[in-house]
């Protein structure tokens, strides 16, 4: 079977469906599909020249960036833009679809027939379950990607040089047994034994690395070197043209020279400096995985934050349910009317009352207020709580 056929088949077997549909439900969704391929691409171009395309041209003028590049550049982080526009549509897509309907009483005869307004937004509520998946599936699998090859296209087009891993500020905190030395028997307790910093991480090394060693109670370690190898045959550090001062229990002080010297840490600190600075650009696994190792070094704050971030990897796709309902139950209201013109700016209020909740609790959930997954979904329970009001009070 060649790939033609393949597709043939798949089309007509979503066409066998589609004409399995009530005739109503086709009716219906055929009334959303233009108002919501329109939407997409009002959105998409406003927050895209806002987002991108100012800067792009910006670089083609100061730092003279190719222009293919620049295209090449903004396609790449045209799907970041979709996954931003598809809740945003369907909330326009549903409150001019439906408006319009109302406005010209074609609802109001399916109401003389008995059609329920509940059942009259059914198809807009399976269009925006749709535009769901749609959007997780663009947000987890395509987005990350895009955006990383569209930032190494960019850097390296412009000379930067680029190399496999760099991160900035690496911070790593390790927890274990420190032994009390000083006791007749032996004491192990279990508490902070090491401290890692680097200020960055270039072409596998790190740069000016700071690690104080806590791991024998009453004594202080600090090695600094100007930069740290990992040695995967002796799963060690070298560290790199740097000194070592140790503080004793009673005051006294040692320093110590060296040109190398290896040292037994694991390698947490580069996978550390390897996630990406913005959780984005994670998928759900990975940025899973950065929980799960901000957790085990300690870093509480940021574990925090990327278990917020974790739940909001969903709840962005539940935003287009929330705003299809808000949408449906707003333009099915009796005698409603509403122009392009009106349901982009009516749009434009109720996404930026919904995002500006999002933000407030994703705050509280940050901060360590709220816990990460009551943090996350408290927006969409209380949009959809309010959506479940308007339909209410349009079924009137």
């Amino acid at each position: 079977m060649n790939k033609h056929t393949f597709l043939a088949k798949i089309f007509h077997s979503l066409l066998r469906q589609w004409k399995r549909l009530p005739i109503i439900d086709r009716w219906l969704l055929g009334e959303l599909i233009s108002p919501l391929l329109f939407a997409i691409a009002a959105f998409t171009v406003v927050s895209l020249s806002v987002g991108v395309m100012f800067e792009l041209v910006r670089k083609i003028v100061e730092s003279g960036l190719n222009i293919h590049i620049a295209i090449q550049v903004l396609i790449l982080r045209l799907p970041s833009f979709l996954v931003i526009s598809f809740p945003m549509a369907m909330l326009m897509a549903t409150l001019l679809a439906y408006s319009r309907l109302s406005a010209n009483s074609e609802l109001k005869a399916l109401r003389s027939i008995g059609v329920s307004t509940v059942r009259m937004v059914v198809p807009g509520l399976v269009l925006a379950l749709l535009m769901t998946g749609l959007t997780f599936v663009f947000n987890d699998s395509i987005v990350p990607k895009a955006n990383r090859y569209a930032e190494y296209v960019l850097k390296s087009s412009l000379g930067k040089a680029m190399a496999t891993e760099v991160g900035d500020d690496i911070i790593y905190s390790r927890k274990g047994l420190i032994t009390d030395s000083r006791s007749l028997t032996t004491k192990k307790k279990r508490g902070l034994t090491h401290l890692f910093y680097a200020s960055k991480f270039v072409d596998n090394e790190m740069r000016e690395v700071t690690v104080l060693d806590f791991s024998r109670k009453g004594y202080t370690q600090m090695l600094y070197a100007n930069k740290a190898i990992w040695d995967n045959s002796e799963q060690k550090w070298e560290f790199i043209d740097g000194k070592i001062l140790t503080l004793a229990p009673n005051g006294s002080s040692t320093t110590t020279q060296f040109e190398k010297y290896m040292y037994p840490l694991d390698t947490a600190p580069i996978k550390i400096a390897e996630l990406p600075d913005d959780a984005n650009d994670m998928t759900v696994t990975e940025a899973m995985s950065a929980e799960k190792l901000y957790t085990e070094s300690g870093n509480i704050k940021e574990a925090r934050r990327m278990k917020v971030r974790i739940q909001e990897k969903f709840t962005l796709p539940m935003a287009c349910v929330v705003f299809g309902l808000i949408g449906s139950s707003i333009g099915a209201k009796p005698n409603t009317r509403t122009s392009r013109s009106q349901g982009f700016g009516l749009s434009v209020v109720l996404i930026l009352v919904y995002y500006v909740l999002s933000f407030s609790f994703s705050s509280l959930g940050v901060k360590g207020t709220l816990l990460p997954v009551v943090a996350a979904w408290s927006p969409v329970a209380i949009s959809l709580f309010g959506g479940c009001f308007l339909l209410r009070q349009a079924s009137r």
